[in-house]
């Protein structure tokens, strides 16, 4: 029956096992001018996510992308935060040199699988540590019904979104399709190219890559990072929600 109103006085910021930026600290980082293209993921980047990455870049002409994945509690069988944040650091270290335009932070946070309206959320989000653009990709924060188990939301209702609110929020709404490899001296294309030049894909589920990983079997470049996986592969059954 009432609300109240008024400034909000923080007493202290709460402590994680990792750094963590305010949205000042990190908007500090990103140099002047440039237009900045936020991604959020919440699991480990492999090869696809990053040539996804390397498109989104290119295609915002001298932008900044910055890496900020959600790193807080997320849902069972997913790769424990703490473990996602060591091998994210892997990867910028391993890919800084060639790839100084990228940026990494880290947001203490745990995705609610909410689909559009979650796309929407992260789209606010990442404004406020400074982008100019945001990643949305094929069926972002998407869940599985729980009464058929099929996809809940559409595949590209998430991008239909943030494109219909990308005025009203200030953020340009960056979309992509999956990224498909097609072979050694392709490597990663867009499916819909992929398709359409009829190229042979090769996949390694999820499954599979999490049964490799148990049984120390070998995990092919394409698809991972070996960095990615060593650290993985020394978490063990520790690495997973």
């Amino acid at each position: 029956q009432f609300y109240v109103g008024g400034k909000l006085h923080g007493l202290a910021s709460p402590k994680f096992k990792y750094i963590v930026q305010t949205p000042s600290e990190v908007r500090a980082t990103l140099p002047a001018g440039k237009d900045v293209v936020a991604f959020q993921n919440r699991n480990p980047i492999h090869r696809a996510h990053f040539e996804l990455l390397i498109c989104a870049q290119r295609d915002v002409k001298d932008s900044i992308l910055l890496v900020h994945p959600t790193c807080g509690p997320t849902q069972p069988g997913d790769i424990d935060g703490l473990v996602c944040i060591d091998t994210y650091e892997a990867l910028r270290k391993e890919t800084e040199a060639q790839y100084p335009m990228f940026r990494w932070a880290y947001l203490p946070y745990s995705m609610k699988m909410a689909g559009p309206r979650e796309a929407i959320q992260h789209m606010i989000i990442r404004k406020n540590f400074g982008a100019t653009h945001f990643i949305i990709g094929r069926d972002m924060a998407g869940t599985k019904s729980t009464i058929t188990g099929d996809d809940f939301y559409g595949a590209y209702d998430a991008q239909e979104m943030g494109k219909k609110h990308s005025a009203e929020l200030g953020v340009t709404v960056a979309h992509y399709e999956n990224m498909v490899y097609v072979g050694e001296e392709e490597g990663y294309v867009a499916e819909s190219v992929a398709k359409k030049a009829g190229k042979k894909v090769v996949k390694l589920s999820g499954t599979e890559f999490r049964r490799r990983l148990r049984a120390g079997e070998d995990i092919p470049n394409w698809f991972a990072f070996k960095s990615v996986v060593d650290i993985l592969r020394k978490a063990g059954d520790s690495a997973f929600c």
